[in-house]
């Protein structure tokens, strides 16, 4: 029943956008309807600059990170952690309060792993720095970071991989727009004002 309650609460955490809510308090454009029209933290920033994407990004990690760690202090399996933050994820993506209409969960994700260990946080933003600096890529460093993790989670703590896994594959399938631009050549690099139809947040 607790693990019930736990995966409730982190789905309905999950589904507050704070891109929305953000864009709101600074009057800027609904990121639903402008820019890349993804409510994330990538289109907040093109619409309004650094202070409210930053503000996005530390809440979409807070929606990760909190419901795992109360899961974490109340004694659930490895398995149960692992599923409260597969519904965190969930609820960015499909958020019950926005029509079910929600960003890649990148951030959210992240989030959810750090209470796992700040290693494999350290790991997972050293993978999306490198490929970034490599190729100037959002998308694709954040698909390379989130397809290691796995590798990563196994290699720090096994229990945690098949949730971990699962994680991955929910991210990947939200980024298969940004594939598809990557693999045509259509996808904007970090910097790039100009917004596409779809984000990597």
């Amino acid at each position: 029943m607790l693990v019930i309650l736990m995966f409730v609460l982190a789905y309905l955490l999950g589904s507050i956008s704070s891109a929305i809510l953000v864009s709101r308090l600074f009057k800027l454009p609904d990121p639903r309807t402008n820019g890349s029209n993804n409510p994330g933290a990538t289109n907040v920033y093109r619409l309004g600059g650094a202070l409210p994407a930053c503000l996005v990004l530390i809440f979409d990690i807070l929606k990760g990170t909190i419901p795992v760690w109360g899961a974490y202090f109340l004694k659930l399996e490895p398995l149960e952690l692992g599923l409260v933050a597969v519904a965190a994820c969930l609820g960015h993506m499909y958020p019950l309060f926005f029509s079910f209409k929600g960003g890649k969960a990148v951030a959210t994700a992240f989030g959810s792993l750090l209470p796992i260990g700040l290693s494999l946080g350290g790991l997972l933003i050293g993978t999306w720095l490198i490929i970034v600096a490599i190729t100037r890529y959002s998308s694709l460093a954040a698909l390379v970071a989130v397809t290691l993790a796995p590798l990563y989670t196994w290699w720090i703590k096994p229990l945690y991989t098949l949730p971990v896994t699962f994680i991955t594959l929910l991210i990947i399938i939200r980024h298969r727009t940004n594939i598809v631009r990557l693999f045509k050549g259509e996808e904007p690099k970090v910097g790039t004002k100009q917004a596409p139809t779809d984000d990597n947040k």
